[in-house]
């Protein structure tokens, strides 16, 4: 009976501990349209830098749209830091609703 015990609380204590830590990894997605990036390497330079920042799971850039789609980790980082870190490598990166689309490039308007 006391080994049935004890067994039922190291599973009890494994199944807590694993679920606590999913907890903490929970990820999101961004969307940032990048007021910057217009070339190929503005794509590279965005995917060395930002793909490497702390809680950067993912990362897909889109030249012909000019959004940077990144997936991180909600407990390490967050959406107004990786706008700054756009901000390092001297593009302007602006979270974009999903239903909302894209802004006006003004440079294309005519």
């Amino acid at each position: 009976m006391i080994r049935l015990l004890a067994i039922l609380i190291c599973a009890v204590f494994t199944f807590s501990t694993a679920y606590a830590q999913d907890a903490k990894k929970k990820k999101e997605t961004v969307t940032f349209f990048v007021e910057g990036m217009d070339c190929a390497n503005c794509v590279k330079k965005i995917e060395k830098n930002i793909a490497f920042e702390k809680g950067v799971t993912d990362l897909k850039c889109d030249l012909s749209t000019r959004t940077a789609a990144v997936t991180y980790r909600a407990d390490k980082t967050s959406k107004t830091k990786l706008a700054s870190a756009f901000k390092k490598i001297g593009m302007e990166a602006t979270p974009v609703d999903n239903g909302a689309g894209c802004p006006v490039d003004p440079a294309k308007k005519k």
